[in-house]
C-alpha cells in the first residue's frame, strides 16, 4: 500500500544550497519578491539533489546490502542539513502580507519532520535505528530445523493465504512475530523517544500530533472516530457470519461462536484482508468467481503484462501513460540474486521524468489490484509533476492511496474482467451480485477496523498514554475491540507483536489507509456520475469515460496546493469525509448479511465470550506434503526450472 520510503525521505527534507539562505537574511523581511526568488531558486535546486538522493534509497530498497544501507543513512543526513538551512531561511520572511500562494509555500519549508532536530547526533542515531528496524524486517525469515527457511513473500504470505491446516497457521504466525517482532521492541522504545524530540522540533506535543498536522484539521481525530462508528455495525455483520464459517471448518476447540477470532485463521498474516477466505464464505457457491487467478495462471499472464493492463486503463480515461523510464526502471518481480524490500510501493524522484514501481509481483488477483493501487500514485505523481516541488504531494495521505483503489472498484468489477478476457464469464443476477459483493467486502470492509487502530496504537504510544511495559497488551486491547480478534496464544511483554507489520518498523503513519478506504468510495460515486452509470453504485465501470478521467485529473493536477477539503469539493461536491457513498456501495450485502445472521441466530460482537482462548493446537513440524509451505516451496522451485528452460531454449 502506499508511497511509503518516499514519503519517509520527504519529511526528512527537500534540500537546497546556503545561497538560498542569503535571500531572506534579514529578520523580518517582508519582500515577497524576494521571497519568489527565494522559492524559485529552491525549486531548481531540490530537484537536482532529491533525485540525486533518492536513487541511493532506491539503491538500498532494491539491494539490501551494509554498504547500500551505510550510504543511504549519509544521503538522508546531508539532505537533512539541507532542510535545517531552507528552514532557516524561510523563517526569515515575515509572511503577513503575501499571496496565499507564497505564504503557503514558505509554510510548507518550515516543516522537516527529523531533519528539524537540533542535536546532530541523536539525527544520526534515529537514522540507523530505522534502517536498522527496517532491515530486520526486510530480511526476516523463519526456518524448520533440517529444512529450508521461509521468508514473507512469497512463502508465508501463501500458507497464510491458501493452508487450512490450523497448527501450520499457528506456525508461521507465531514463529513471523517471533523472528521480526520481538527482537524490534527495544529499537522501538528508544525510536519513540527520539521521534517525539524530531516533533517538538517542529512545534508538535508528539511524533502523533506531527503526523496528524499534515491534514491540516485540528480535529482529525474525531473525524475518523465518527467514520468507524457510521462502518462499525457492518463489519460486525461480516465478522458475526465469517465466525460461523470459521466454526465450521475448524470446530468448536478453535473458534466459539460468541467470541473473537484468532488472528491466524483470516488468510492474512495481520488478518487486515479476508479475500483468502472466499472460498469457506462464498454466499452462493458455484457461481463464477471473480478471482482471475486461474486465468492468470493458464494464460501465463507475466507481471509486466498486468502492469501493461492497468496503464492501458488509465489511458482509457484520457489519464497520462506511463513513460518509458517506468518501464526502463522499474522492479516488478522479485529478484534472485540478492534480497530486496518487498513491500510495494511507487517512487516519485521529483525530476519530472523519473518515476517508478518496487513490487515483487505475483500472478494473483491481489497483486492485480496492488497494481492499479501503486499505478494510481505513480498517476498522482505524473499528474502533479509541473507544481513546485513543496506541493507535489496528495491533498492529504489519504487521497494518494485513494486514487489507485478508486479505479480498482471499476476493474474487479466482474463485467470489466470479462470485457478485457481476464474472466471467462459472469453472471449477472442478485445472487451473483451478493457474491461479488462479498468479495469487495473480505478486502475493504474486514480492512477498515485495522485499518483505524494502527496509528490508534501509535498515537497513545507516542503521547504517553500507552507506557512502554504496556505496548503489547495496548496493541491486543485495541485489536479485540475493534477487529474482535485475539492472539492464537498466549502473550506477554516479551512479545511485540506490532513489529510484525510493515509499516510499524518502516515509520510509516497509517490512518492514510483508512481515510483512503472511506473516500474512495466517495471519489467512485462522483466518477461514476461524471461516466453517466445508472444502476447500482458496484456495477460501475468507469472504463473508457474520458469524461470520469477529466474530473479526477483536475484535481490530481493540484497536488496539495490547497487544503484537502477543497480538493474534496472539486472532485465529490462536499468538503467533508462521508461513509455514505460505502454503506450506498454495499447496502444489498448489508441486508443479506443481516437476513443470514437472524436466521443462523449468530452473535453481533464478540464480547459473549471475550476471555475466551483457542486450544492450543499440537507443534506443526512440517515435512508434510500436503502442507501449503511444502507446496509453496515445490511450486517456486518449478517455476525457477521452468523459466530457466525457456530463457536457455529462446535465447
Amino acid at each position: 500500500m502506499g508511497r511509503e520510503e518516499i514519503m519517509r525521505l520527504s519529511y526528512v527534507g527537500l534540500a537546497v544550497l546556503g545561497l538560498l539562505t542569503v535571500l531572506a537574511n534579514a529578520e523580518g523581511n517582508n519582500n515577497q519578491t524576494e521571497a519568489e526568488i527565494f522559492l524559485e531558486n529552491y525549486n531548481t535546486e531540490a530537484q537536482i539533489k532529491y533525485p540525486a538522493s533518492i536513487e541511493i534509497s532506491w539503491t538500498y530498497y532494491t539491494d539490501i546490502t551494509s554498504e547500500n544501507e551505510a550510504a543511504m543513512i549519509a544521503s538522508g543526513l546531508e539532505m537533512a542539513a539541507f532542510a535545517k538551512e531552507t528552514q532557516l531561511g524561510a523563517k526569515q520572511f515575515d509572511r503577513t502580507n503575501f499571496t496565499y500562494d507564497v505564504n503557503r509555500q514558505l509554510e510548507k519549508l518550515l516543516y522537516i519532520g527529523d531533519a528539524a532536530m537540533e542535536n546532530q547526533e541523536e539525527l544520526e542515531e534515529l537514522s540507523e535505528l530505522m534502517a536498522q528496524m527496517g532491515r530486520r524486517y526486510s530480511t526476516g525469515e523463519v526456518c524448520l530445523p533440517g529444512e529450508d527457511c521461509y521468508e514473507l513473500e512469497p512463502d508465508l504470505t501463501r500458507i497464510m493465504a491458501t493452508s487450512r491446516d490450523y497448527a501450520e497457521l499457528y506456525w508461521a504466525w507465531d514463529e513471523w512475530r517471533a523472528s521480526v517482532g520481538a527482537p524490534a521492541r527495544s529499537d522501538y522504545i528508544r525510536y519513540v523517544e527520539l521521534k517525539n524530540i524530531a516533533a517538538k522540533a517542529n512545534d508538535q506535543d508528539d511524533y502523533g500530533a506531527y503526523w496528524r498536522s499534515w491534514y491540516e484539521t485540528p480535529d482529525l481525530r474525531e473525524q475518523v472516530e465518527l467514520l468507524y462508528e457510521q462502518l462499525s455495525p457492518l463489519y460486525q455483520q461480516l465478522h458475526a457470519f465469517v465466525r460461523r464459517k470459521l466454526y465450521e471448518q475448524y470446530g468448536s476447540d478453535y473458534i466459539n461462536l460468541r467470541g473473537p477470532i484468532p488472528a491466524h485463521l483470516l488468510g492474512n498474516m495481520w488478518a487486515q484482508s479476508w479475500t483468502n477466505l472466499l472460498d469457506l464464505v462464498e454466499p452462493y457457491p458455484g457461481k463464477p468467481t471473480v478471482d482471475i487467478t486461474p486465468t492468470l495462471e493458464r494464460e501465463g499472464i507475466t507481471p509486466r503484462q498486468m502492469f501493461e493492463y492497468s496503464d492501458e486503463f488509465f489511458k482509457s480515461l484520457g489519464l497520462i501513460e506511463m513513460p518509458q523510464a517506468f518501464w526502463d526502471h522499474s522492479l516488478i518481480e522479485k529478484p534472485d540474486d540478492r534480497e530486496v524490500v518487498c513491500h510495494a510501493s511507487a517512487w516519485d524522484f521529483y525530476n519530472q521524468v523519473d518515476f517508478r514501481i518496487k513490487q515483487c509481483t505475483d500472478t494473483t488477483m491481489d497483486d492485480f489490484i496492488t497494481i492499479h493501487h501503486e499505478m494510481g500514485h505513480v498517476e498522482y505523481f505524473l499528474q502533479y509533476k509541473d507544481q513546485p516541488v513543496v506541493y507535489r504531494d496528495g491533498a492529504n495521505p489519504g487521497f494518494h492511496e485513494a486514487v489507485g483503489d478508486v479505479l480498482a472498484l471499476s476493474v474487479s468489477t466482474p463485467e470489466h474482467l470479462v470485457a478485457v478476457g481476464l474472466l471467462d464469464s459472469a453472471d449477472s443476477d442478485d445472487e451473483a451480485d451478493i457474491n461479488y459483493l462479498m468479495s469487495v467486502a473480505l478486502d475493504k470492509i474486514a480492512f477498515l477496523p485495522f485499518g483505524y487502530l494502527m496509528d490508534l496504537w501509535r498515537w497513545d504510544v507516542f503521547d504517553g498514554t500507552t507506557p512502554q511495559h504496556q505496548y503489547n497488551d495496548a496493541w491486543w486491547d485495541l485489536r479485540l475491540k475493534y477487529q474482535g480478534i485475539i492472539p492464537p496464544t498466549k502473550r506477554t511483554e516479551s512479545n511485540f507483536d506490532p513489529a510484525a507489520k510493515y509499516h510499524i518498523p518502516a515509520d510509516v503513519a497509517y490512518i492514510r489507509y483508512f481515510i483512503s478506504f472511506v473516500i474512495q468510495f466517495q471519489f467512485h460515486e462522483s466518477l461514476c456520475e461524471a461516466a453517466g452509470h445508472t444502476g447500482p453504485l458496484y456495477k460501475c465501470d468507469i472504463y473508457e469515460s474520458e469524461a470520469a478521467g477529466t474530473l479526477l485529473s483536475d484535481m490530481l493536477k493540484t497536488g496539495s496546493q490547497k487544503p484537502w477539503p477543497e480538493a474534496m469539493m472539486a472532485i465529490t461536491g462536499q468538503s467533508d469525509m462521508s461513509a455514505e457513498a460505502l454503506l450506498k456501495y454495499f447496502q444489498p450485502l448489508i441486508d443479506w448479511l443481516e437476513e443470514q445472521n437472524t436466521a443462523q441466530d449468530n452473535y453481533i460482537g464478540w464480547d459473549g465470550a471475550a476471555d475466551w482462548t483457542p486450544v492450543e493446537p499440537q507443534p506443526w513440524t512440517g515435512g508434510n506434503s500436503g502442507s501449503a509451505a511444502y507446496h509453496s516451496k515445490m511450486l517456486i522451485g518449478l517455476l525457477s526450472m521452468i523459466t530457466l528452460l525457456f530463457s536457455c531454449g529462446h535465447n
